[in-house]
């Protein structure tokens, strides 16, 4: 049964719209933020009266989500509006924040990202660094809400090993980086507007924060039930099953086994050259994951890893999406794999997200607890047994800043 949900760009015209008018407006957005009518958030802002729209600030994968993972994205003009566009994922780590110059002559920054609810999709990050930029400029803040796609009621997976909160932008000190800016575990449960409404706080920012909510989104809604239509945000998220998987497959990014980028299921597919799919699907069904189930697949990436190569694996279904827990299921599937690739197995090395001095997968759980574990021989149960207290002290942390029943 699907509810009648309003986006945050929806329900500005009733809500918000008014104090823009008559101010210089930057707007950092992708082609994923539309509304029911599918037009863009970018297209919106300009064709609303008394607004002065006059930039534009695009994350990871660029304004128009083209560019694939790892890609840098040029500052350049928008086709569509004729708008500059500033590019918040350019040659380094200096680049995820809006530079000062950037910001100078604006009177408000407008965030209109579509997120999937995982800590290492990083629109959430470029939305902590343009609040810190945002800050010391003086300039008002408005975040144009959307639901968590799923969900907002569970908080899964390890938390971040932090050491401060990042109050100076983007840094790759310690386990922080754009894959992880805040200690949180990896599902955190809440909207981008709910997260802003933290890091506020947190960051003790002075300059005003307004998120104009979602109408009619409750926590126990995921996305199919909002009604809303499905624009993928980033390359490789195609569809709501991307996203439902993502938070625990994700994982498979830090190591050299496929996470099925360069086929039509990336994320739902997963896998490596020689490994025997039928014993895989065999040992992952005998552990008693709820909510999903597994195929044995073959499939040939396109592009990246192993491309053009037959990798054996499993492909993920999904059955019960409220039992589902893909991060405890993403460990377990990593755990299978890496034991079926043998000696072919590797954690990945290359530099990832800017940072060269942690692999990759020390990154995405937050510390290297997990991948030290997993060397040792340890469960994914066990190894997930020290995740409890963690969600827990986040569960009652976020409560503060929830902005929907």
């Amino acid at each position: 049964m699907s509810t009648a949900v309003r986006t945050g760009l929806e329900a500005l015209p009733a809500r918000g719209l008014e104090q823009m008018r008559g101010r210089r407006v930057g707007l950092v957005s992708h082609a994923a933020a539309v509304n029911r009518a599918f037009r863009s958030a970018a297209e919106a802002l300009r064709d609303a009266p008394g607004v002065e729209l006059t930039v534009l600030f695009g994350p990871e994968h660029g304004l128009a989500a083209v560019a694939q993972d790892l890609e840098r994205v040029a500052s350049q003009r928008d086709a569509l509006t004729g708008l500059p566009v500033v590019s918040l994922y350019g040659d380094g780590a200096d680049s995820l924040m809006p530079a000062a110059e950037h910001l100078r002559g604006l009177d408000v920054l407008v965030i209109d990202l579509v997120d999937v609810g995982s800590r290492y999709y990083t629109f959430q990050a470029t939305m902590l660094y343009c609040l810190q930029a945002a800050g010391p400029a003086g300039l008002d803040v408005m975040i144009l809400d959307r639901p968590n796609p799923l969900g907002g009621l569970a908080v899964e997976g390890p938390t971040l090993a932090f050491d401060g909160f990042p109050r100076e932008g983007p840094r790759s000190g310690g386990f922080t980086s754009f894959v992880g800016a805040w200690p949180m575990p990896v599902r955190h449960g809440l909207t981008m507007g709910e997260l802003a409404t933290m890091y506020h706080a947190r960051l003790g920012l002075s300059n005003r924060l307004e998120v104009v909510r979602c109408e009619g989104w409750r926590r126990d809604v995921l996305f199919p039930q909002t009604g809303l239509p499905w624009v993928m945000p980033s390359p490789n998220m195609p569809t709501f099953d991307t996203a439902l998987v993502y938070p625990g497959m994700c994982l498979i990014e830090g190591t050299n086994l496929s996470e099925g980028r360069g086929t039509t299921r990336p994320f739902e597919l997963v896998g490596f050259p020689g490994i025997d799919a039928g014993r895989l699907v065999r040992s992952l069904r005998g552990e008693g994951l709820p909510g999903v189930t597994f195929r044995p697949a073959w499939f040939k990436p396109t592009f990246q890893k192993h491309a053009g190569r037959t990798c054996g694996g499993c492909q993920l279904h999904v059955t019960d999406p409220v039992a589902f827990h893909p991060v405890r299921t993403g460990l377990a599937v990593l755990a299978a794999l890496r034991r079926e690739a043998g000696a072919g197995f590797a954690w990945r090395s290359e530099p990832y997200e800017f940072v060269s001095d942690r692999p990759a997968i020390d990154l995405l759980f937050g510390s290297d607890r997990e991948r030290l574990a997993l060397e040792e021989g340890r469960g994914w149960r066990e190894i997930a047994a020290a995740w409890e207290s963690e969600e827990a002290r986040f569960g009652e942390e976020r409560r503060a800043f929830l902005l929907y029943e």
